[in-house]
């Protein structure tokens, strides 16, 4: 069976391709490359899962693999943030990280993420390499672990060392001075015992739901979203918060609600942090989002004079910049963010916290920050939907994704972008991006228009476009 590392690495079903000796296979794959790659025995790698069901099993296989392979293994000793383990990679000086985590997908999911030693998502050039060798061992007639000789390893706390990470960068004592309330929902996931935490250690009054371990996630995907977060609406409605905070699975995604229960959309907490970062912190640089997210941080961008870098859809690709420290903050409209200083990774940990902190530090909420930015820049509007991958579609795909027309229902063409997918940029600033999701079997479709009524029509004509 091949196994595929898609944008933020591989994913499949529990006990169906995610079995335990896929598990190793992947596990001995990695520990190959790195050997290939030159790694001298006794290098460290930090393994970490997050609550999903089974997910300290097969953490604990991969550590006694990693073993096997005359590595050194820090296994974390409870369900943990991806962030944190990013964190957590650069502090303890290791070799790279394992992480058993789906993110957000359905609860019938696990995965693997391998991040490289920078804490960064390896690069595709990686796990091309990763994907070669797994398909190796798959076809070798005598591979087999020997991993009972591996009953010990050391168990690992990250916790500490991030915590008083954020705490150099974030404004606790702005956000405590305000004095609000906030509400957060880790969705079952790992955030819980790390945002509310910190919140709490800087005497800030914070309400915690489903703050226990759910391997079913309350039978959804847990994933930061407005339609799973009306729990965190009465929340906030009730202790009249100043912010409703979420995570999802792994707590690399954010989801925020303004003090009225308004979803602010990834789209928009990206451009206003940018705005609030530039500001507040008086960095320049500039920011970086990729090909599917939102131009409203691009206007914010150029009311400040400062550059934008476009990337292909996954982090990874932001995160190479924020080690270049090349920019003050990079986002994606899939709820994933980063800033100056901060690790290669997405953090919706932070994200949350710069959220309150921009609240607290302004003294308005997320909603009135808006509208002072569409009074600067002017009002954009965001959307996407997801086409089934079906084997029709599959198979038309290539063929339609290489067209280039001069319209689509009508709208003229005057750039067609192919980082990743293509997107087609419409003469009258519009924008419409088709391209297959690397995380379930389905077409993505993205658009960006200047109403809500214009943007429903050209969603649904990219829609049509598929399907012809």
């Amino acid at each position: 069976m091949a196994i595929r590392f898609g944008t933020s690495g591989w994913r499949a079903v529990i006990a169906d391709e995610f079995t335990f000796d896929n598990v190793r296979r992947v596990t001995q794959a990695i520990c190959k490359y790195l050997h290939f790659a030159g790694t001298e025995n006794g290098a460290k790698l930090i393994v970490g899962y997050d609550t999903r069901f089974l997910g300290e099993r097969f953490a604990s296989e991969c550590v006694k693999e990693i073993m096997a392979n005359n590595f050194k293994a820090l296994m974390c000793d409870h369900p943990t943030p991806t962030p944190t383990i990013s964190h957590a990679i650069r502090a303890e000086r290791a070799l790279g990280g394992i992480n058993f985590t789906a993110s957000h997908n359905p609860p019938e999911y696990n995965g693997i993420k391998f991040s490289t030693a920078d804490g960064a998502p390896a690069l595709p050039d990686v796990t091309r390499q990763v994907e070669k060798i797994i398909n190796e061992i798959a076809v070798s007639s005598n591979h087999e672990s020997h991993t009972e000789r591996f009953a010990e390893f050391e168990s690992y706390d990250p916790r500490p060392d991030y915590i008083a990470d954020l705490k150099s960068k974030i404004r606790f004592d702005v956000i405590a001075q305000a004095g609000g309330r906030y509400a957060y929902d880790p969705l079952w996931g790992t955030g819980r015992g790390y945002l509310d935490d910190m919140l709490r250690r800087h005497n800030i009054e914070v309400e915690t739901i489903h703050n226990w371990r759910d391997v079913m996630f309350g039978g959804r995907s847990p994933e930061p979203d407005s339609t799973h977060l009306d729990e965190l609406r009465e929340a906030v409605a009730r202790n009249k918060c100043a912010l409703g905070l979420a995570t999802d699975g792994d707590a690399d995604r954010f989801g925020v609600l303004d003090a009225n229960g308004r979803f602010i959309t990834p789209n928009e907490l990206i451009a206003l942090l940018f705005d609030y970062l530039a500001e507040s912190r008086g960095w320049t640089g500039g920011v970086a989002r990729s090909v599917a997210t939102s131009h409203l941080v691009d206007r914010v961008a150029e009311a400040r004079n400062l550059p934008v870098y476009e990337t292909p859809v996954g982090f990874k690709f932001i995160g190479e910049l924020i080690n270049e420290d090349k920019i003050i903050l990079g986002g994606e409209e899939s709820a994933g963010l980063s800033m100056r200083g901060h690790y290669p990774e997405k953090d919706g940990i932070l994200a949350c916290l710069l959220a309150a902190e921009s609240v607290a530090a302004r003294g308005a909420s997320l909603s009135d920050q808006l509208e002072a930015i569409y009074t600067r820049v002017g009002r954009i509007e965001s959307g996407r939907i997801g086409v089934r991958l079906t084997p029709q579609l599959l198979a038309s795909l290539p063929e339609k994704l290489k067209r280039d027309p001069a319209e689509i229902g009508g709208r003229r063409i005057k750039r067609t972008n192919r980082t990743d997918g293509v997107k087609f940029i419409f003469e009258d600033g519009s924008w419409l991006l088709m391209r297959p999701s690397g995380t379930e079997p389905m077409v993505r479709i993205y658009a960006e228009s200047e109403s809500m009524k214009d943007l429903e029509v050209l969603l649904e004509q990219g829609r049509k476009y598929l399907l012809d």
